[in-house]
């Protein structure tokens, strides 16, 4: 049996978290995993569009396809499952034309209509996508680490020597200048306080020195495990309830604490006073730096704490069964029931 992904580029980091992840249990239960990034060219597309004829379950990861590719897929697919981990029906934070977009908007509907499934990456987005398909169409499986790829930190420095740390693709910087009122008030209070960014792109901020990290899936484990405090700061909208809260779940796999504005995922990730503390006001977030950064047994017992939250709800061994689960009986059963279903156009 093959399970074929659709994905938006090569090595995509939702590709990486959300499916590749499962691939040895697929192998276990007879199926076979290849991944195909779409390309940007619309021949190119085309052509590999038609090669879902030859996959058993196609996974479109992510993409909101024109509805004419939409209406091809769909045609050769025998199982068609949408995953996303964004609320792809919006825009980002910080686009210039606002949050809301009809025409997003539709294409989302259309495409979980015309899926056998979706797949969801948080409950926000799974009751969502409830409000436009039947509830039992839409399976949550959340954004999961191996706690296994992570050395836990070693929390021995201590003071303005604590080193924060950020993970995140360069799209999401805007929080990080978003967050700044908060990195001054905490190195107000430490002077000379260390921000480790790992990332392909690094920003200026006031107050706390940056310390530039390239992102490498080879070392962004052991770059983690070299620092003492994760921190996540988002927007309070609908495209920040829709994120999945990888970073916390790799700050909390690597042994930190975490330090984060309730909002969103963050808010049920991390639990304050026992895997981190949520923080508002700028005062909030010094308050909670200062007392991590001058306490390293704190910081061992939260870290700890937080990994294992990570291995009880989050890990890829949680969720292996149900992913696997749901690929095998929606592509087992196909060839019963055949089921193809249209592409409606929600505008017409």
């Amino acid at each position: 049996m093959k399970l074929l992904a659709l994905t938006e580029g090569p090595n995509h980091v939702c590709y990486r978290y959300r499916i590749a992840p499962f691939a040895d249990a697929l192998a276990a239960h007879g199926w076979t995993l290849e991944s195909l990034p779409l390309a940007p060219r619309t021949l190119e597309r085309s052509a590999q569009l038609r090669q879902a004829a030859d996959a058993d379950v196609v996974i479109l990861q992510r993409k909101l396809l024109p509805l004419w590719q939409l209406r091809l897929l769909r045609s050769v697919s025998r199982v068609l499952l949408y995953d996303f981990d964004d609320a792809l029906f919006c825009r980002d934070s910080y686009s210039r034309k606002g949050s809301q977009s009809w025409t997003r908007l539709a294409h989302f509907w259309a495409t979980i209509y015309s899926a056998d499934a979706a797949i969801v990456g948080n409950p926000w987005l799974q009751q969502q996508a409830s409000e436009y398909v039947e509830p039992d169409r839409v399976h949550l499986v959340p954004t999961c680490v191996d706690p296994g790829r992570y050395t836990t930190a070693r929390h021995e420095r201590r003071g303005s020597a604590a080193r924060l740390a950020w993970i995140g693709l360069h799209s999401t910087l805007p929080c990080l200048y978003h967050a700044e009122p908060m990195m001054v008030a905490a190195a107000a209070r430490l002077p000379g306080l260390r921000l480790r960014v790992i990332c392909n792109r690094f920003p200026q901020l006031l107050g706390v020195r940056v310390v530039p990290r390239l992102w490498s899936s080879d070392t962004e484990a052991r770059e983690l495990a070299d620092s003492d405090i994760g921190i996540s700061w988002l927007p309070d909208d609908e495209w920040s309830r829709g994120k999945c809260g990888l970073k916390v779940l790799q700050f909390m796999a690597a042994g930190l604490p975490v330090v984060a504005n309730p909002v969103g995922m963050n808010r049920t990730m991390v639990r304050h006073g026992e895997t981190g503390f949520l923080a508002t006001t700028p005062d909030e977030w010094a308050d909670a730096i200062e007392r991590l950064a001058n306490d390293p047994a704190l910081r061992a017992r939260m870290g700890e704490a937080g990994r294992e939250f990570v291995e009880q709800h989050y890990s890829v061994d949680r969720w292996a069964s149900d992913f696997v689960g749901l690929v095998d009986q929606l592509g087992r059963g196909a060839s019963a029931s055949s089921r193809q279903l249209s592409v409606v156009e929600p505008w017409a």
